[in-house]
């Protein structure tokens, strides 16, 4: 039985107001000192070749190809959620970030998770997490203490 996920959940847009550089949100967004004080404890490694999400048992929680790798604009990647059986077994998705610098010191951040029709369950998964993570990112660029411990 295919189960799909319905036209609400298949595309998620988040867009969050950053006081800090595209420089340092790129920084936060792609290495493991800082993506695991606000991305629920993963260590996380992005380099044009790919991304690697490893929790904090050093197990693999994701294992994905990087699509686009235009520092400090824009990176996509592929996301298949590795830490649960049964969202390991559904079809892969992506994830589009923008930085785009405002006037006034801030930059505008926009995180685009779609290609999600095969995979139902990460969708429902990822779409009360990407808040809590980009809410955790914003504090700790702003504050230099992360959101909660």
């Amino acid at each position: 039985m295919t189960t799909t996920t319905p036209t609400a959940l298949a595309t998620q847009v988040y867009q969050v107001f950053i006081r800090a550089t595209p420089e340092a949100i790129w920084e936060a967004i792609t290495t493991p000192e800082f993506t695991e004080k606000y991305f629920h404890g993963s260590r996380i490694s992005i380099t044009p070749a790919g991304r690697r999400s490893l929790g904090p048992d050093g197990k693999v929680r994701g294992d994905s190809p990087v699509l686009e790798f235009d520092p400090p604009r824009r990176l996509v990647h592929g996301w298949q959620s590795l830490y649960d059986p049964e969202l390991a077994e559904e079809e892969p998705s992506r994830v589009t970030w923008e930085i785009e610098p405002q006037d006034g010191g801030y930059c505008m951040l926009r995180v685009v998770h779609d290609q999600l029709e095969g995979a139902p369950m990460t969708a429902e998964a990822v779409s009360g997490g990407w808040m809590m993570v980009l809410s955790g990112l914003k504090t700790l660029l702003e504050t230099g203490k992360p959101l909660a411990d």
